[in-house]
């Protein structure tokens, strides 16, 4: 077997016996299986085959046969099982299979990368530990708000537990605090290139659930769990690189190229919330009132437009996109937002909406002469917006489908619901059905 050093074990020496192959489904959500560690370079080398056909968003059952093989630089033990695990590709007859969204993802870096640029992502994903009770009765463990660092409540210990086991997987804790919701928190990472920083993103949503169960915690990523407290967000923060310069750094701020992306993203803004913000609950986020905004425009300082520049220094320049929140599949929505901001720096497109004031207190008229539009205020709006858009689609490559298909259901699906107890469709109330659909998963 191959001597693989780890990226940290408290296992005392002694190896792990069985290895878990992850990869994730159209939604982002973890699938795969175990193997015994003797299998390992099999997988490796050659790959592990397994059925397609009940994976969402991957093959039917009259042609399902996939093959899963493991990228040996994921390779990581997990400190409280005793086992390793390691990330990897789909191949279907021998070829990269054209669903896999970590396929996907690498194929829009490739298209980066021939265009001259690595893209580095930093994420900010949130999340909300509840008491485990056995109902919907969502009892909230703390009283704390923003920043808050003495509250009469466990979270604390819960936040470190958490950063103290993201070293084993390789990720870099970096700032640990209590955010606006009662019992919400956040918990940043260090940037990284942006395939490494999505499979980040699928490690520490493992990490925080498996530890807020160690403490009898629930511990979910849903973007707007209940209605009426602050949603669970995921900021990107992006920049492009050329060697070792970061080619959003300009004389005297941010350059050309920074301002392209930037105008690429908000053409693109409307249809890219399909992969973004992916569910039906993502849309009980995204209104007026709150911190996550809701109209294509830009500043430097300002937290209510969709982008915003965040303060830097030396080589430090990147850009913040605000919408996305943690339902979104990293590899997917990474993807699509690299292309989209691609587009922008091989078409030049000047950024529009730019405003340094609050856009929620803008007149409509005032908007419309900025050139500011509105976000999707659905999923079924964000679909139909998807399907108009070439760039995105041709992103996705052969998840596109799959993903509008499994979407389009999922929202008829919505609807019924709405229909069935006589719920009004505009609704920004967080229903049933939403909690069991998205709460665990």
């Amino acid at each position: 077997m191959n001597v693989i050093k780890s990226v940290g074990s408290p296992l005392k020496g002694m190896k792990p016996k069985f290895v878990q192959l992850v990869f994730v489904d159209i939604n982002g959500v973890p699938k795969g299986m175990e193997i015994p560690a003797g299998r390992y370079d099999e997988a490796v080398e050659t790959g592990i085959a397994f059925d397609g056909s009940s994976i969402p968003g991957f093959q039917g059952i009259e042609d399902s046969d996939l093959v899963f093989r493991a990228d040996p630089s994921t390779y990581a033990e997990v400190p409280w099982e005793g086992i390793a695990r390691v990330y990897g590709y789909i191949y279907k007859d021998g070829k990269p299979y054209s669903a896999d969204p970590r396929g996907v993802l690498r194929s829009a870096l490739k298209k980066l990368e021939h265009e001259g640029f690595r893209a580095y992502v930093g994420p900010e994903p949130e999340f909300y530990l509840f008491r485990k009770n056995g109902s919907w009765e969502l009892r909230i463990p703390d009283s704390g708000g923003y920043f808050d660092l003495v509250t009469l409540d466990r979270s604390r210990e819960v936040r470190r537990e958490i950063a103290a086991y993201m070293t084993s997987f390789g990720l870099i804790p970096e700032v640990l605090h209590h955010e606006v919701g009662n019992a919400q928190h956040e918990i940043d990472f260090r940037y990284d290139e942006a395939l490494k920083t999505a499979d980040n993103v699928v490690s520490f949503k493992y990490i925080v659930r498996a530890v807020a169960e160690m403490h009898g915690l629930y511990a979910t990523f849903m973007p707007k769990p209940l209605h009426g407290f602050p949603g669970n967000g995921m900021h990107l923060h992006i920049s492009l690189w050329s060697g070792e310069e970061n080619v959003f750094t300009g004389e005297d701020g941010l350059s050309e190229k920074a301002l392209y992306f930037m105008g690429g993203i908000l053409k693109h803004a409307r249809a890219l919330t399909a992969i973004t913000n992916p569910t039906v609950n993502s849309y009980k986020r995204l209104v007026p009132g709150y911190e996550a905004p809701v109209y294509t425009s830009w500043g430097y300082r300002n937290r209510s437009a969709l982008i915003r520049v965040p303060a830097f220094w030396g080589k430090g320049a990147r850009i913040e996109y605000r919408c996305p929140d943690p339902s979104a599949n990293p590899y997917l929505a990474f993807a699509a937002v690299i292309a989209a901001g691609l587009d922008g720096v091989k078409r030049r497109i000047d950024p529009a909406g730019y405003v340094e004031e609050n856009v929620y207190e803008m007149s409509d008229e005032k908007r419309r002469t900025l050139g500011i539009t509105t976000l999707p205020s659905s999923l079924g709006e964000a679909i139909e917006e998807l399907k108009k858009d070439g760039v995105i689609k041709d992103a996705l490559a052969g998840a596109y489908d799959r993903f509008v298909g499994y979407k389009e259901r999922e929202w008829t699906e919505y609807l019924e619901y709405l229909r069935s107890e006589n719920v009004p469709e505009d609704t920004k109330k967080v229903t049933e059905w939403e909690l069991g659909r998205y709460f665990y998963v």
